[in-house]
This record gives structure tokens, C-alpha cells and sequence, in this order.
């Protein structure tokens, strides 16, 4: 069976992000960023549930007992589904103005690994990082001098985090402590200049490579964990925002994307839906959640 793109039969979203699959309720959450909104669609019911929040939602991982770990503008905060009550845990994140918080997921230890992004998107500053989150030390600042900070995720032994810079289009590899949330040995790993976008939401298999949605360009690329590219999937719309594996045997990539018109460019068909990928012929790695 070949590569099949099929859109989801849910809610579209203006600033589709954040996608995240729920292996134990089989269920997808994403983010509408600018609509304050995260959805769970349930792909066996067809069910999507809309949880409104009280502020832009630039970073999520699931927690237990039903939360979920929010980074909303400079504060992390958790969030209680069932009740809708956001409790801020900690903030404001940074020194000075300009910077909230984008991207982020959680390492296999509970903690929380997330970007600082410069908001001036039509006037890029390196005044964003990389920083950790735990519920006792609080935040950690990993890196600095960082314009779009995006694609964070982990190798399959969680010793490798991945992380990019969006605007300078690469994509880097630390080497990343478990026992300490560390970060040392930056590196290059891949840059998407030749894909013609930006790298932003990433995710990796089971066997370590690593699966980039290409801002912009319209195409998910795969890299080996040597840096290797060994495939490129071409979506039907440009701006695609994030991926995550999920169905029952991890092996569907879903897919967010965002509508043009979110920064007042023409429309395309097919903007701001999820999409599903099928057939890859990989499969992806249960989600760890955040200690919260």
C-alpha cells in the first residue's frame, strides 16, 4: 500500500499547532493558537471536544489524571479538562518583553523542554532559548540567542533532544541528560533551506528518525538519526505546523496546518484542517507525559 493523505473529518482551525496523540485515550489534542482553543478528536467515534483556555496556548504536553501542561504567552500553567480550571505553576518565563513561549514536549522523565520565541515575527531577534521545566526546580534556561525556537522532541532513548531555530532553517541535536535535563554538544542535524521552508513541529519513530513538518514549503521531510534526509512527503497545503503519530499502532502521522489568512495572505483549499498520513510503513513512540 503507497502513502495516502486523507484530511480528518474535524474542526478547522486558523493557527493549527501542537499536535499530540493520547495513547491511552486513543484520542488526538491539538491547538488553535490564536482561537484559544485545544480540541480532542476521537478518530473511532468521530467525537471532537473543544476546551476553551484563557489566553494564546503556544506549547502543550499531557499530563496525568486528565491535565495537560500549557505554556500560554511568558507563564506554564496546568490545566484541568474536566473542571477547565488553569492553574499557573510558574512565570513570568523571561526577563524582558518580546519573547513567549512556542513549542515544547515532555522528556521521559516528566520534565517539560520548551522554546522561547521572538514575537516580532516580521523583525527576528535572537532573544528567544531553549529552557526546562520541573515541578521543583522550576524553569531552566538550556540555550540562548535563539530567533523561532520550534521542532522539539526526542530520540527513541531520550538522549538526543532535538530543537530548531526556525528562522536560520536548522534543525539541531544536543546531547541531553535524563538524570539532570542537561543539555550539551549542540550541533547541526539538518537544515531545510533546500525543502524551501522553515522546519517547525517535529516528531520521531521507533527506529530514530526524525519526521520535520517544512513551514512554507508543504512537505514533511525525514531524517536519519545521522542527519541523512531519506524522504520527503508532499502535503496539499503550505503552511503545515506539526505532526504526531498516532492510531492504535502509532503508524498514522497527523498533520496541523494553519490558514494563510492568519497572517493576511491569500487563501488555499485545504488550509487549517488536520490531515492524516497512512502507509509510511514506520511506527511512532508512545508520547511521555508531564509530571504535573
Amino acid at each position: 500500500m503507497g502513502v495516502k493523505i486523507e484530511r480528518v473529518d474535524t474542526v478547522r482551525c486558523g493557527l493549527g499547532e501542537g499536535a499530540v496523540w493520547d495513547a491511552a485515550g486513543q484520542a488526538l489534542f491539538f491547538l488553535d493558537i490564536w482561537g484559544r482553543k485545544i480540541f480532542r478528536h476521537d478518530p473511532a467515534s468521530g467525537e471532537t471536544a473543544c476546551f476553551e483556555v484563557p489566553g494564546h496556548v503556544g506549547a502543550m504536553a499531557l499530563g496525568s489524571g486528565g491535565s495537560a501542561l500549557l505554556g500560554m504567552k511568558d507563564a506554564l500553567c496546568r490545566l484541568d479538562f474536566a473542571s477547565g480550571a488553569c492553574e499557573q505553576l510558574s512565570g513570568p518565563v523571561f526577563d524582558g518583553p518580546g519573547v513567549t513561549i512556542n513549542d515544547g514536549a515532555a522528556d521521559r522523565r516528566g520534565r517539560f523542554v520548551f522554546g522561547g520565541c521572538c514575537e516580532g515575527i516580521d523583525n527576528p531577534r535572537p532573544v528567544g532559548g531553549l529552557f526546562g521545566f520541573d515541578r521543583e526546580r522550576g524553569v531552566t534556561r538550556l540555550d540562548e540567542g535563539v530567533h523561532f525556537s520550534n521542532s522539539h522532541c526526542f530520540s527513541p532513548d531520550g538522549a538526543t533532544l532535538y530543537a530548531a531555530d526556525s528562522f536560520l532553517r536548522r534543525l539541531y541535536a544536543y546531547d541531553y541528560d535524563l538524570e539532570t535535563g542537561a543539555v550539551a554538544n549542540r550541533r547541526v542535524f539538518a537544515n531545510t533551506d533546500d525543502l524551501g521552508g522553515l522546519p517547525d513541529g517535529s516528531a520521531v519513530d521507533a527506529d530514530g528518525t526524525v519526521w520535520v513538518s517544512v513551514f512554507e514549503a508543504g512537505r514533511i521531510a525525514a531524517y536519519r538519526s545521522d542527519g541523512r534526509l531519506e524522504r520527503v512527503i508532499e502535503m496539499p497545503v503550505k503552511l503545515i505546523s506539526s505532526v504526531a503519530f498516532g492510531g492504535p499502532a502509532l503508524d498514522v502521522l497527523y498533520v496541523t496546518t494553519i490558514d494563510p489568512g492568519q497572517f493576511g495572505r491569500a487563501a488555499e483549499e485545504g488550509s487549517g484542517h488536520v490531515y492524516a498520513v497512512t502507509g509510511l510503513g514506520v511506527q511512532g513512540l508512545p508520547e511521555p507525559r508531564a509530571a504535573v
